[in-house]
């Protein structure tokens, strides 16, 4: 057992860097995940110009991939519909509904010309062994693009996640060009199903986006939904749409979706309700809007970093410079070996260098015959003449000998020297060649992918804000409140996301969300909705002494449905008075003993500090103290009301009823300079 543990350790050492190297995230220098670059190597070395069956590529494609044929099928599908680098042909699927695409062995694939041009050069790519060494694959592709930022990202590892946002193709290029001309710029995502994009709080590739679908108001009853947020499909909004009538956030006459090439999904809004408010309600409780997390993670040096699309930008930029340089070198040194070896010819055809071989004995003769005739232009050839070159020119068919042409061999030799010259130009000024590279792709392919999304700065949505207004009872004589309360004669107005705070005669208190139908107690002397600014006024009784204690405080910090006590719980401990706001004077009543010099007093709440909802309290006087009333005949005691509503019935509100007693009736509903109510003599 005590190598296990060791053993545990290696092996989700092991597991973990595998998974996270070479599954789940894509690596910075191509922007692809080893199955996606395996896909288009494949692809690559199958291509003949013609489609391929999808089952085909997938076979060939597990010859470098350990994971079988379902992750690779799926992989090169989702390529697919990014429409850069894979045509296709037949179904593979629809992202505005969310269908599947066909069975592998029905649909088809090849590489488009822009992957060709863009992707692929075997004279600079490094090559591995596969899995089981059987093969060579590629270790990264030199891409010439940032794919990462075209494509986007999304994958989860073994504890870390990456979701990087696609991004448009045409500014992508214009941003690597006013890189490279030292100009500031700035990316921001752009998605296939377009949408409203808000960009408020993307920080450079981090952060995070909120999108909205595009709907018309096409009629003062009907919205249109026309393009959807990014992730969402029209059957998934559909049902975020279904799910939110169900739960009564709002209601629809009907829902028609008419989606076939391009989203249209018809809400109309039942009577009473104008389309304005329900557009509203749509963004609050659907995937009309949704929130999308950014977390730009990449593999770097084997190893996962954390990037900005800026850093992500300009390190592919800078790659891109090195490979065109790279491209150039390559071209130049086939230019000059081609140059060479024409002058060469020229010499050896113009000069009839051949002849003298009819005197040879043997292969070695020739060779050196040939040789010693070459040596002398020698010169002016890039190269030393070399016996690979003598050899070639031995192996000169005697049909192109006769056939050659001098002054059309010249115009070659010119042509390569134009040819030469342009490519030391461009070597000299990489910079400026790399700048016209990517001017160049972008007026061959840009007018393929314009933007689809449209940046927008909206104004957040909250739910609590424009959720539907419900009527809530309480039932004082049976404890119960709730929305299924029908019979209790207090009643106010209230939606799902507000939170009740319900205060107890015994002072115990408690958060509770709206309810359908709950029992709070027959104790309860306060039901209001929560508001963390409210402050609180209590006088309550600390036990059987009948000391009383006063304190003010506000609701702030709890967990929900769990009870609290606002003191401790005693014999003889409960509440004297309770009320919100300030301006608030009490006449204290003291219980009548011999000798007693004042029987009342005045006590001024406002002298109280705010204090948390636990603490004990001021001491109200050293006597005991039989009743506490509130003063009304203060042009400043003016007491605020406990539940502020607009439109809502207005409420009783009991505070400490007597047995047999008639309670005191209390409006909860907002009114200016309201009367404080007073409170029953205990």
């Amino acid at each position: 057992m005590r190598y296990l543990k060791p053993l545990m350790d290696q092996n989700f050492l092991e597991y973990a860097s595998y998974v996270i190297k070479d599954r789940a995230i894509p690596d910075i220098l191509d922007g692809l995940k080893p199955v996606q670059r395996r896909i288009l190597h494949t692809m690559r070395e199958m291509d003949d110009g013609k489609f391929s069956k999808v089952a085909n590529i997938v076979g060939d494609t597990m010859k470098l991939h350990p994971h079988g044929d379902a992750s690779i099928g799926s992989a090169l599908i989702v390529m697919a519909n990014k429409e850069y680098f894979i045509e296709k042909q037949g179904n593979f699927g629809n992202l505005l509904t969310g269908d599947p695409a066909s069975a592998p062995r029905y649909i088809e694939a090849r590489l488009t010309p822009l992957a060709k041009e863009a992707l692929f050069n075997a004279e600079l790519t490094e090559f591995s062994d596969s899995y089981d060494g059987r093969n060579k694959e590629p270790i990264v592709l030199p891409a010439k693009l940032p794919v990462s930022l075209l494509f986007g990202a999304e994958g989860i590892a073994v504890g870390m996640s990456t979701r990087i946002l696609p991004h448009n193709f045409n500014e992508v290029i214009d941003a690597q060009i006013a890189f490279l001309k030292n100009i500031p710029f700035k990316l921001f995502p752009d998605f296939m199903n377009g949408g409203l994009l808000d960009t408020g709080q993307y920080e450079d590739g981090n952060g995070k986006v909120r999108v909205r679908a595009r709907i018309d108001i096409t009629d003062e009853k009907i919205l249109t939904v026309r393009e959807l947020p990014f992730g969402v499909t029209t059957e998934s909004l559909i049902q975020s749409v279904q799910d939110a009538v169900n739960k009564g956030k709002f209601k629809l006459s009907s829902i028609d979706d008419f989606t076939a090439e391009k989203v249209e999904i018809e809400l109309k809004a039942v009577r009473g309700m104008d389309a304005e408010k329900l557009l509203k309600l749509l963004y609050a409780f659907t995937q009309c809007e949704v929130s999308i997390s950014v977390n730009m993670l990449l593999i770097q040096g084997n190893q996962p970093v954390q990037r900005t699309v800026s850093e992500v930008l300009q390190q592919n930029t800078i790659r891109l410079k090195d490979i065109l340089r790279r491209e150039l070198l390559l071209s130049l040194e086939q230019a000059r070996r081609k140059w060479h070896m024409r002058r060469m010819e020229m010499y050896f055809i113009g000069e009839k260098i051949y002849q003298k071989l009819e005197a040879c004995d043997s292969y070695e003769e020739a060779l050196e015959v040939v040789k010693k005739a070459v040596l002398q232009i020698e010169s002016v050839l890039p190269f030393p003449v070399e016996q690979a070159d003598i050899e070639k020119l031995l192996t000169l068919q005697i049909k192109r000998i006769s056939r050659y042409d001098q002054q059309e061999s010249q115009k070659e030799l010119d042509k390569l020297k134009v040819t030469i010259s342009s490519l030391n130009k461009s070597l000299k000024d990489i910079t400026r060649y790399t700048i016209k590279y990517l001017e160049k792709i972008k007026e061959k392919y840009g007018l393929d992918y314009p933007r689809r999304s449209k940046i927008k700065s909206f104004d957040e949505i909250r739910a609590q804000d424009v959720a539907e207004k419900q009527k809530v009872g309480w039932d004082r004589k049976e404890g119960f409140l709730g929305l299924n309360v029908k019979s209790g004669t207090t009643s106010f107005f209230c939606s799902a996301y507000d939170k009740m705070v319900v205060i107890r005669k015994d002072g115990s208190y408690q958060v509770i969300r709206v309810p359908e139908k709950q029992f709070i107690g027959k104790n309860a002397i306060c039901v209001e909705k929560l508001n963390s600014a409210t402050v609180h006024n209590v006088v309550y009784w600390e036990g059987a002494t009948r000391v009383c204690y006063a304190k003010r405080f506000r609701v702030e910090k709890f967990i929900m449905d769990r009870e609290y006590n606002l003191f401790p719980a005693k014999k003889g401990a409960k509440i004297l008075h309770l009320s919100q706001g300030e301006g608030i004077l009490l006449e204290v009543s003291f219980v009548p003993t011999p000798r007693i010099r004042k029987s009342n007093d005045i006590y001024i709440l406002d002298d109280l500090a705010i204090k948390g909802i636990q603490a004990r309290g001021n001491k109200v006087a050293s006597k005991s103290v039989q009743s506490v009333k509130v003063v009304t005949n203060r042009a400043h005691a003016e007491q605020e009301p406990l539940l502020p509503e607009e439109k809502a019935q207005p409420v009783q509100k009991a505070l400490l009823p007597e047995k047999k007693a008639q309670p005191v009736q209390k409006a909860l509903l907002p009114e200016k300079k309201a009367q404080p109510v007073q409170e029953p003599l205990l």
